[in-house]
């Protein structure tokens, strides 16, 4: 069978040898690599602010109903990056339903502020990418972080 999973008698999958040269298992390493970097580095500058000023992405509204400001806030959002993306390091199943849902609270802060749209598209590709990756996960992710296939 050249399928990349066989379908178990219980409706489960389990992983055939071919899987390092699969194309549905390479498409959910990109995805799966992909969706840690980008949430640690973009978590990550928020403290540094060297790709971009990212405290402008923030609706007014939501910085004053936030405790800690506009520049404060932005720095918790970046925790929960960092946090978001090791989440999917570790366990890519759930990591990319939270990563999903938090580009979706982004989309919606950008909506907010009525700017950015062209960001809030990118963001909605990559909130597909991140359902991608989840459901990938529901056949990939069955092991220890870097399990290595035959």
């Amino acid at each position: 069978m050249t399928s990349t999973a066989i379908a178990g008698a219980a409706g489960t999958s389990r992983r055939t040898e071919t899987d390092a040269h699969s194309p549905t298992y390479q498409a959910y390493q990109i995805l799966h690599w992909g969706f840690v970097a980008a949430p640690v580095i973009a978590g990550a500058d928020k403290f540094l602010h060297l790709l971009t000023n990212w405290d402008q992405y923030l609706a007014p509204a939501l910085a004053r109903l936030s405790p800690f400001g506009a520049h404060g806030t932005m720095l918790v959002v970046g925790v929960v990056e960092v946090v978001a993306g090791l989440v999917v390091a570790l366990k890519p199943r759930i990591g990319a339903y939270v990563v999903a849902a938090w580009l979706v609270g982004i989309i919606l802060d950008l909506l907010l502020l009525g700017s950015f749209f062209d960001v809030a598209l990118r963001d909605f590709g990559l909130f597909l990418g991140a359902l991608a990756l989840g459901r990938l996960s529901a056949v990939y992710d069955n092991g220890p972080l870097f399990k290595r296939v035959s």
